[in-house]
């Protein structure tokens, strides 16, 4: 069972998606929250495996929200899955360097919904082609973000198959498609992403591929790799 946080500071929102993600058996929603403050203090009670969270909210928004929820230490198995729409980048930018895993847009269909929530809880990050890898993009152009490690260092310890899977993992791929496009089992591109991860330094998939975008190892649609 898969033990959700629902954060957004509208009602209807808030009940909607508790009984659109209650329709499956193997999903949970333990509380509900109105703001960020509030979505904290249950996240400590409830310990959920993923809090869907919105980004504007009263009191405390979903950006410093999920920066509380990812750096408390009692915390550390608890995922975010942040709700956004296409033109909030800021909020989005913000919301990457908080530590969020993932993000979905408020009119994403249902099945969408339930499907991103298992992706995130079993650690995987969710990196939609079409919304996210986009949003990456556009941020590691900004001059905002600092590298995590010199760009010549930062995958000098890869072997050329996980170079390989690091850069698919960028292109947005999950798991399941590496395996796929490489004709490998889930369990050993999970074992590879994991070595990968470790070896560069970033705390999941999103900071991975922003390193990715950083370093050179990846290109915009625009350049070449």
């Amino acid at each position: 069972m898969i033990r959700v946080l629902i954060v957004d500071d509208q009602e209807l929102i808030r009940e909607g998606f508790r009984a659109l993600i209650e329709v499956d058996p193997e999903l949970s929603v333990v509380g509900v929250a109105g703001d960020g403050a509030e979505g904290v203090r249950l996240a400590v009670q409830q310990r959920p495996d993923v809090v869907v969270m919105d980004i504007r909210m009263p009191v405390m928004d979903g950006i410093e929200a999920t920066r509380r929820i990812r750096t408390n230490t009692e915390l550390s198995a608890c995922r975010v899955l942040v709700l956004t729409t296409f033109d909030d980048d800021d909020y989005v930018f913000g919301s990457l360097r908080a530590g969020a895993s993932g993000f979905l847009l408020k009119d994403t269909p249902v099945d969408e919904l339930r499907s991103a929530i298992r992706v995130i809880a079993s650690g995987d990050s969710l990196l939609a082609p079409g919304v996210t890898r986009s949003l990456i993009e556009a941020f590691v152009r900004t001059d905002e973000l600092k590298p995590l490690a010199p760009a010549t260092n930062l995958f000098a310890e890869l072997t050329a198959r996980e170079i390989e899977i690091a850069r698919l993992v960028a292109e947005g791929l999950s798991n399941g498609e590496i395996a796929d496009r490489l004709w490998l089992g889930q369990a050993t591109v999970k074992t590879h992403v994991s070595r990968i991860l470790a070896k560069v330094g970033a705390r999941d998939r999103v900071q991975l591929v922003i390193a990715a975008y950083e370093s050179g190892l990846v290109r915009s649609p625009g350049g070449s790799s």
